[in-house]
């Protein structure tokens, strides 16, 4: 009996150790998307701020604040599915939020009644996010060894 107790018990030190080790893994998976994360606010700040300077310079002030509202948006929505994708793995149930989609409706929505804002600046701001995305992945494929 003896000899069958034993194999459970290294069998549950060898699951102890594979669990041990699951989760720094999981720790370096994360960790590497945190730095993704920060990485990709990091560029959709410097292409907004490039992109408000450059129609400031060639439309108007009133635009380029418009730009900056759907660009702020866009980050906020970004923050929002980053949020979502994190905790995609620790979820049992897959519940699809239509929060993110409201912020950008609703804002749309404003744009709409208020006289002062544009929609078609605010929009094209709120893809700004997108832009970052497409840059990070072009980089990533262009120099995959520069991280």
């Amino acid at each position: 009996m003896n000899s069958s107790e034993s194999p459970p018990a290294t069998n549950l030190a060898e699951s102890s150790d594979s669990s041990s080790e699951l989760p720094p893994t999981l720790d370096a998976s994360m960790q590497e998307y945190y730095k993704l994360q920060q990485e990709l606010l990091r560029l959709t700040f410097l292409l907004m701020g490039i992109a408000f300077i450059s129609v400031w310079v060639f439309y108007s002030f009133n635009i380029a604040i418009n730009y900056v509202i759907g660009a702020s948006t866009g980050v906020i929505y970004l923050r929002m599915l980053a949020r979502n994708v994190e905790q995609l793995g620790r979820e049992k149930k897959r519940v699809v939020s239509s929060s993110r989609l409201a912020i950008l409706i609703g804002v749309i929505v404003i744009a709409s009644r208020w006289d002062q804002l544009q929609i078609l600046p605010i929009f094209l701001g709120f893809l700004t996010y997108k832009v970052a995305i497409i840059f990070f992945v072009l980089r990533t494929v262009a120099l995959p060894n520069s991280n």
